[in-house]
């Protein structure tokens, strides 16, 4: 049960913390996290930023929402916390 809710939690909330770092609708904000990634991805690839990398991803998912496998992605990812999370309240409790 635990596992669902987060699960559903991730998806809901991965718009949210996209933009949160700076991956906006309109573009990367200008001296964010996202800022970053891009600044160190365009370094790393000698001037650009791959397409289908993890920035180019992140900005067209900020862009224009998830699309189902992005979706499915951050709910798997949400699930793992969960169960992660689990497992870690059951450690602390002994």
């Amino acid at each position: 049960m635990l596992r669902n809710k987060v699960k559903f939690g991730a998806v809901a909330l991965a718009p949210v913390a996209l933009g949160a770092v700076g991956f906006t609708s309109a573009g990367i904000a200008a001296g964010s996290y996202a800022a970053s990634m891009m600044s160190a991805a365009a370094v790393a690839n000698g001037g650009g930023v791959l397409a289908g990398g993890m920035v180019a991803v992140l900005q067209s998912a900020g862009a224009a929402g998830l699309s189902g496998a992005a979706t499915a992605a951050v709910g798997g990812v949400g699930a793992a916390a969960g169960a992660g999370l689990k497992l870690l309240a059951g450690v602390i409790r002994k």
